[in-house]
């Protein structure tokens, strides 16, 4: 079974131009970015932080995928064919790092993951994330030849594939009436999604003049709603006790997935105003420069200990015979200045460009200073990639790719955005790596993440899924 807790804590192409990297091979997660996008991309006016995050199962695992599916199930789609889906949402390709198992899309509204037999859509801001659902359902039936029919009362969709499983869910927004339909309130985004499927069960968590968290799923083997469907209602939220009961969620939450299924989401509001100061451009630049310098410069004065060394050895041995390579009274620098040697004065440092701009080397920064790259340290995960992004004049996005420390078993994925204003602030962080192979308690992640952050509120969903009734 697949069962969800919530818990609020208070105080506690592709484009046609990209490049890829070199480094990538194997088994290792290759990076694609998309050069065009960033361009006039600007996070002043992007203040609705909280995502909305859909889930859209085609088959129970990537083992389990139909007969008549392509082999590799919905990562046999092109790029450029999301992209036009992303269109429809109102969102655009930053990057991707493709792997084995999952290719990761950096948006500039969030992220998407896309494995053999499911989609993971997860948009921020004032994005219009379910208008693209139909248009993923006509993507898994024609481009990944799932199991489909025809539907004509699908907006512009002729072909669709039945799901396995949906999930929708989001937090309450910290701007609703800037919202474009179908999002401007939970009862439209129900409508729309009762418009697609049958028997689908809406909730709502939490207090409803205060932090709510909202799910819409539907029930294993997703049937979906015939054409004409007579009026079923007005999609009615049930309202959840925290905890919900075990035959509540027994009723409601059947099973989903094989071996271990877990998902971990944090949705982290009112961040600590001087620790969110990293999240900006400016500080990062400022931090980029200081590192690049002193990197510079310990460069230089390892050339100096080394030349010295070298200047200091009168002897080599070459066989049976001494040879002298090098005499004392040389003077290793007699043609440059020793107060200036290469890089000896900062006014005459030249730092790269991409230190003073958004884009991927700032995100790198960030990543690597806030704590996020040791969350999943390499050290562990030798083959993990983090595609990192900052954002003019705030703002940060990441997705990380995580194979299993064992080759050959699974790839997981995190992602993270961070929305810094002091007005406004929110930062999320999504992970799938199950704790078993981290060798952490759940808790223990949450501590890590929390630290990163330190927000006065934070909410935690938590997906797992077991084997077996045995395990319920």
């Amino acid at each position: 079974s697949r069962t969800r807790a919530c818990t609020e804590m208070v105080n506690i192409e592709i484009p046609r131009h990209c490049t890829i990297s070199p480094s990538s091979f194997g088994e290792t997660p290759n990076l694609t970015i998309n050069h065009d996008a960033p361009v006039d991309l600007d996070s002043t006016n992007a203040f609705e932080g909280p995502e909305k995050l859909l889930e859209v199962w085609f088959a129970k695992s990537p083992e389990s995928l139909p007969a008549c599916t392509a082999a590799k199930g919905l990562k046999v789609v092109p790029p450029q064919v999301w992209e036009e889906m992303l269109d429809l949402v109102n969102c655009k390709v930053l990057s991707a790092v493709e792997s084995e198992q999952v290719d990761a899309y950096l948006l500039s509204e969030s992220s998407m993951f896309v494995f053999p037999h499911k989609l993971i859509l997860k948009t921020c801001g004032t994005t219009t994330l379910l208008r693209g659902l139909p248009k993923i359902l006509e993507i898994a039936a024609l481009v990944a030849k799932f199991p489909h029919c025809l539907r004509n009362s699908v907006e512009d969709t002729s072909v669709v594939a039945a799901p396995y499983r949906v999930f929708y869910s989001r937090k309450n927004f910290l701007f609703p009436n800037r919202q474009r339909g179908p999002h401007r309130s939970w009862r439209e985004e129900v409508k729309s999604l009762d418009g697609l499927f049958r028997g689908g069960s809406a909730y709502m968590i939490g207090k409803m003049n205060g932090e709510h968290w909202y799910l819409y799923l539907t029930q294993p083997n997703t049937m979906l709603t015939p054409p004409a469907t007579p009026n079923r209602g007005d999609g009615a939220t049930k309202i959840l006790e925290i905890p919900p009961t075990k035959s509540l969620v027994m009723d409601h939450v059947k099973e989903v997935g094989q071996g271990q299924d877990e998902t971990l989401e944090l949705m982290m509001t009112d961040l600590d105003p001087e620790n969110s100061k990293q999240f900006y451009l400016d500080h990062a630049s400022a931090v980029a420069e200081d590192r690049y310098s002193q990197k510079v410069h310990k460069a230089c004065s390892d050339g100096r200990l080394h030349l010295g060394e070298i200047g200091s050895t009168n002897l080599h041995k070459v066989g049976s015979d001494e040879v002298r390579v090098c005499d004392d009274s040389i003077d290793v620098f007699s043609n440059t200045s020793l107060d200036n040697a290469l890089y000896g004065l900062d006014d005459e440092l030249t730092f790269p460009q991409e230190l003073s701009l958004e884009g991927h080397a700032l995100g790198t920064v960030v990543s690597e200073c806030s704590g996020l790259s040791d969350v999943y340290p390499t050290s562990k995960y030798p083959d993990s990639r983090i595609d990192a992004y900052l954002f003019t004049p705030c703002g940060f996005s990441a997705n990380g790719v995580v194979p299993s420390p064992n080759r050959g078993t699974s790839t997981h994925y995190f992602t993270v955005h961070v929305t810094p204003e002091p007005h406004c602030s929110y930062a999320s962080f999504e992970t799938n790596v199950p704790a078993s192979q981290t060798g952490r308690e759940t808790a223990d992640i949450i501590q890590q993440v929390v630290g990163i952050f330190k927000p006065m509120r934070f909410t935690v969903t938590l997906f797992e899924g077991q084997a077996g009734p045995e395990n319920e």
